[in-house]
């Protein structure tokens, strides 16, 4: 009989879980995220957030798990070691661990080739060509890369707010939106992200009010835009270190697609007759579940299982 499967896509903002038997979900939960993999810690604050989902849909049978993790792909041995963590304590009789670019890439166009954007609190965009051969670009976490993502957006608007505050930059509405997204006001800006484990999640609650700004605001629409080319970049890189010819195959995936024209315009305007804009088949949580029984995708050889 087959084994019933939870699939996991732990992101830096949330971690959800999917617990489907025969391809039909039968129970669905979301909690806290964790920082990302590559991080300080990473790897027990994956386990924690992974644990505290599977105590809460896990079935009293054996089961396969499948996780999607934040910052795998630039950490393989942290990967490693959580699928062994995994193995070892969660009940699952099988597991399969990898990042969640691999599984947002498998759940958009289900193992065909192509260009996958997935934006949420990071950003990464990925690649599979027609000999399965596959190409990371970005992803490099908050600090260092991100570009565009929902923490970017965020922590760009933040800085923007400081600025006018100081008088170092012009007047924009973002400043009164702070209130709103945090209760603070600017002065307090720098002691409540300092005091955050996920400073980037903090971050990125901002990017929606960052967002609806565009409309009316000059600095709110120059970051947005700035998101949308270097997202656009992102995607161009994939396509160019690739080898895929054009039009290539492309979705874009992630909480951050909700942001809307002010995020999506800009980044189509770069990517025209260079890629084919598709609706993704899935989400990364379905990428998730596709991997816990596919093990014959292009995209093996970025899983680590265990079982």
């Amino acid at each position: 009989m087959t084994s019933p499967i939870l699939a996991i896509d732990l992101g830096k903002t949330g971690c959800r879980g999917s617990l489907r038997f025969g391809g039909r979900q039968i129970r669905g939960v979301e909690a806290a995220g964790a920082p990302g993999l590559a991080s300080a810690g990473g790897v027990s604050a994956a386990e924690d957030a992974i644990r505290a989902v599977v105590e809460r849909v896990a079935p009293a049978t054996a089961f396969v798990l499948s996780v999607g993790a934040a910052g795998a792909a630039s950490a393989p041995e942290a990967a490693a070691l959580l699928a062994r963590r995994l193995a070892e304590g969660s009940g699952a009789n099988a597991v399969a661990v990898t990042s969640d670019a691999v599984t947002a890439h498998a759940g958009a166009l289900g193992g065909s080739a192509g260009v996958v954007l997935a934006i949420g609190t990071g950003a990464v965009a990925t690649a599979v060509d027609d000999a399965g051969r596959f190409t990371r670009v970005d992803g490099w976490g908050p600090l260092l890369g991100d570009e565009g993502s929902g923490g970017w957006i965020g922590l760009e608007g933040l800085r923007a707010v400081l600025r006018a505050h100081d008088g170092r930059g012009p007047r924009t509405a973002l400043v009164d939106a702070i209130g709103g997204c945090y209760g603070v006001g600017p002065e307090e800006l720098p002691n409540l992200l300092g005091q955050q484990d996920n400073p980037a999640s903090t971050a990125a609650r901002f990017a929606p009010a960052v967002a609806a700004a565009a409309a009316t605001d000059e600095t709110a629409a120059a970051i947005m835009s700035a998101a949308g080319h270097a997202l656009g970049r992102s995607v161009l890189a994939a396509v160019e270190r690739s080898g895929l010819r054009p039009p290539v195959p492309c979705a874009v995936t992630g909480g951050l697609v909700n942001l809307g024209a002010a995020l999506l315009d800009p980044l189509d305007a770069m990517l025209e007759r260079v890629v084919d804009r598709r609706a993704p088949l899935g989400l990364p949580i379905d990428g998730a579940a596709l991997l816990a029984v596919e093990a014959g995708t292009a995209l093996e050889g970025l899983v680590t299982r265990i079982g």
